[in-house]
Order: C-alpha cells, then sequence, then structure tokens
C-alpha cells in the first residue's frame, strides 16, 4: 500500500508540532481492518466493484464517526458558504474514500484506470534536467499518489516522502504485501540526521514530497552538532477564519537552498485527477540579510496559504484534513 493509502485511511501520514506524540501512532492503528478489507476487494475484484463497497464503508463511517463528522461539517460550511446538507456530507466523506481506494492503483501502476489531465509539469521536467532536486510542497487535498502518473513517462522522476517514522514502518509492512515491486522511499523525519538525509537525496536528483498544512520538527545537522529546526506556527487567515501554518517545510527548503513545487492532484469523480504543478518558491540563491530571509519566507508561507485555499473552494470535496484544523473544540 502506498503512503497516501496507509495515511489516507488513517487520516494523516505526519503530526502538527503541537500534537501530542501518540497522535500518528494512534490513527495508524485505526481502521487496520477496513483497510485490508479494502485491498483485498480491489485486487480480487477490481476497482468497479470496490467503488460499489465504498457506498456502505462511507455511509458507516459518516454514521459512527462522530469526530470526523463534526470536523468535516465546520470546513464545509466555510467551503460551501452554507451549512452543508446531509448529501453534502456524505459526497465528502465518499470522495475521501474514493481516493483512498485509489491510491492503491497508483501504486500499483495502474494507470490505465484513470483519465488524467495534467497542467505545469514541464516545472518538474526543468527540476529533473538540472539534476539538483526539489522539495514537491503539497496539502491533505485531493491525491498526492497521483504523481506516479507523472513518473510513468519520467523514468528519471524520483520521489521520496518526508514523513513520522512510525507510519514509515507500518507503510513497509503494508506494501510489502500488495505492491511488492513499488520502490517506496520514505524520509523519516523527526531525529538528528534527518536533513543530512533529506539533502544528500536531493543532492543526487531525487525530489523530497511534503504535506504542508501538518509538519513536524526535522532535525538539523550542523557541523556534526545536532539541534532542533528552527520553525514557527502562524496564525493566517483560511476560509474565513485564522488557521495555524508552520512555516518548517519553507525554512527547510531555503535551509538546503531548493526550488519549492506546489503541487496538487485534484479527484474530480469517478476515474478523473487533474494533476497540478507550480513554482512557488525558489530559494536555491542564498539570502544574507536576515529580515530580507524571513521576508521571502512569509510571502511564501502567505501564497501557499492562499493557493491552498483556491484549490479547496474549486473542489471542496478535496479536502481531507478530518480534524480539528482551526482548533475550535475547546471552544464548543
Amino acid at each position: 500500500m502506498s503512503p497516501g493509502v496507509s495515511k489516507a485511511m488513517s487520516e494523516s501520514a505526519g503530526a502538527a508540532a503541537d500534537d501530542t506524540p501518540g497522535w500518528s501512532s494512534q490513527r495508524e492503528r485505526s481502521n487496520l481492518a477496513t483497510m485490508r478489507l479494502m485491498v483485498w476487494i480491489a485486487l480480487t475484484l477490481g476497482r468497479r466493484v470496490a467503488r460499489w463497497v465504498l457506498r456502505p464503508i462511507t455511509l458507516y463511517f459518516l454514521a459512527f464517526s462522530p469526530a470526523a463528522r463534526r470536523h468535516s461539517a465546520r470546513y464545509l460550511e466555510r467551503a460551501l458558504g452554507h451549512r452543508p446538507t446531509l448529501a453534502e456530507r456524505y459526497r465528502h466523506f465518499h470522495a475521501f474514500a474514493s481516493v483512498v481506494l485509489d491510491r492503491l492503483f497508483f501504486v500499483r501502476g495502474q494507470m490505465q484506470a484513470f483519465e488524467l489531465a495534467m497542467r505545469g509539469d514541464e516545472v518538474v521536467d526543468t527540476t529533473l534536467a538540472e539534476g539538483r532536486g526539489a522539495f514537491l510542497l503539497g496539502a491533505h487535498v485531493g491525491s498526492f499518489e497521483a504523481l506516479h502518473a507523472v513518473g510513468a513517462s519520467r523514468p528519471a522522476l524520483r520521489v521520496a516522502m518526508v514523513m513520522y517514522p512510525d507510519n514509515a514502518r507500518m507503510i513497509h509492512d503494508v506494501l510489502a504485501q500488495v505492491a511488492p515491486d513499488f520502490p517506496l522511499r520514505v524520509i523519516a523525519i523527526g531525529r538528528p540526521g534527518s536533513t543530512l538525509a533529506i539533502r544528500d537525496w536531493l543532492d543526487a536528483g531525487g525530489l523530497a514530497g511534503l504535506l504542508g498544512d501538518r509538519f513536524v520538527a526535522v532535525a538539523v545537522a550542523d557541523a556534526g552538532r545536532a539541534a532542533a529546526a528552527r520553525h514557527g506556527t502562524v496564525d493566517i487567515p483560511f476560509l474565513g477564519k485564522p488557521a495555524p501554518f508552520t512555516d518548517g517545510p519553507l525554512r527547510l527548503a531555503m535551509l538546503l537552498r531548493r526550488r519549492v513545487i506546489f503541487m496538487v492532484g485534484l479527484y474530480l469523480g469517478g476515474r478523473r485527477y487533474d494533476l497540478r504543478f507550480e513554482e512557488l518558491a525558489d530559494f536555491r540563491e542564498p539570502i544574507a540579510d536576515a529580515a530580507e530571509r524571513e521576508r521571502r519566507l512569509h510571502e511564501a508561507l502567505h501564497a501557499y496559504v492562499a493557493r491552498l485555499e483556491a484549490l479547496v473552494r474549486e473542489a471542496p470535496y478535496n479536502w481531507f484534513n478530518f480534524h480539528d484544523f482551526w482548533h475550535e473544540d475547546a471552544a464548543h
């Protein structure tokens, strides 16, 4: 199973900086039986049958996941501009389940199952030609695994997911059973040496994938000394209400002097996906002035949030952050 299948079924593959230590592992253990059942159905009976099975599964989780249902409703009200109907809530959960299912086919290289549109992929080709690597900054919107559609026609494309190490262990275990030939590459974060591993991967021409709407601290090694990566959380207006976003991924890109490419694979229903790439920031040239560095980081982070907001307004059912994103539970 792909990184996206595991993290989507568990509602995330990473942790925000202020989450509790057990946050990620608890979600990785959840719904494991359902995940295995869907894998068996998909591989044995095919995508068409599996999509029919998604309907009762969607109804089940809509009925018996009160926290996810509550967070979905809050989000949809902001994205749609009105209190969501039951049908709209169902559509949100079903889109999530559909993308989870399709990630299995993406990671197995079964691109013929989909209708794929692509735009902006020339920035990926430019990056590959340069051989310096870059960061692919996505979000819990649509399917990050749709990136494999790009790799199918670009043998030089090599992507490593930068993610929490506990999740990586589970992914390797499940993937070995259902997609043994898939070259899953994971760079574990949250420990000394992580940044050096990312740097080496990029120096070899690889791409490092991050999901920027949730991120855990990366350890930074500097001249043999390990220290915590400097990063902060900034409240930025998002769908009409301030929400916390971290500048950690962008600081990492600036530290390693790399280009940052915004990437999303929007799910358009049925077999259709729309893959989009856009340069978000270019930190390849060093910036000596500290104030200018902070200005550039601030500008890039706000640009990321603006793109994210535009996407979820365009395709509201593609947002898969089923947690207290605006930190509102304490107020209720």
